[in-house]
């Protein structure tokens, strides 16, 4: 499925969106102090960043997302073009994405990412996701201790019958610790939580346990 609605979401018009939460989304912007979306890869996590570029992100509070850029040219070329919109832009898993990501959250913009990929070597810690050890990056903790930024957990659910999607919002059930290693530990059980909510849309395909590749 995740295939499948790929094209028209990257090449076609707007897709049917819901939002359960909004109101705790419009509250976090209120702030004007930087909003960090936390999302698993759970349903549709292509069509939250752009509903909210579309509802949010061209009235004057513009997402930058998280993005592994594919290895083949042609597909890393057509992933940019398509992803980068108005009131949407985009930042590479490198150290230029991270600082660009930082200045997006301290001027009070948001931040998109799934905490659940596994990061390079080096940047994340073994802790526990559903029961057993799994490679966790500390950039989701990391960014929101260093910019002062919300945190707010959100999904795309897939409905049926071709009815679009609903945007699930909803804030951490606790404070972040200002331990890195408790806080990433935190935000694992959120995305337990999340995934538990609906595992069915949960792409367990994911190599969630894999080991973390080395940088060159």
């Amino acid at each position: 499925m995740l295939v499948a609605e790929l094209p028209r979401l990257w090449l076609g018009r707007p897709v049917p969106v819901q939002w359960q939460g909004a109101d705790v989304l419009e509250a976090a912007l209120s702030l004007r102090r930087g909003v960090l979306f936390l999302s698993p890869h759970l349903g549709c996590f292509e069509v939250a960043a752009q509903d909210y570029a579309q509802r949010y992100g061209q009235a004057g509070q513009p997402m930058t997302a998280l993005f592994r850029p594919p290895r083949q040219r042609w597909l890393r070329d057509l992933v940019s073009r398509v992803r980068d919109r108005p009131g949407l832009a985009t930042a590479p898993a490198t150290l230029a994405g991270v600082k660009q990501m930082i200045r997006a959250l301290k001027v009070g913009q948001s931040v998109g990412l799934l905490p659940d990929q596994v990061p390079p070597q080096g940047m994340g810690l073994w802790l526990p996701f559903f029961g057993r050890d799994a490679y966790t990056m500390t950039l989701s903790a990391r960014l929101a201790q260093q910019t002062g930024a919300t945190i707010l957990l959100a999904w795309g659910e897939r409905l049926s019958r071709g009815r679009g999607y609903r945007v699930h919002v909803r804030p951490l059930s606790a404070s972040l610790p200002a331990d890195v290693a408790q806080a990433v530990e935190l935000i694992n059980r959120e995305m337990e939580g999340l995934i538990c909510s609906c595992p069915q849309q949960y792409l367990w395909g994911y190599a969630r346990y894999k080991q973390p590749r080395q940088e060159l």
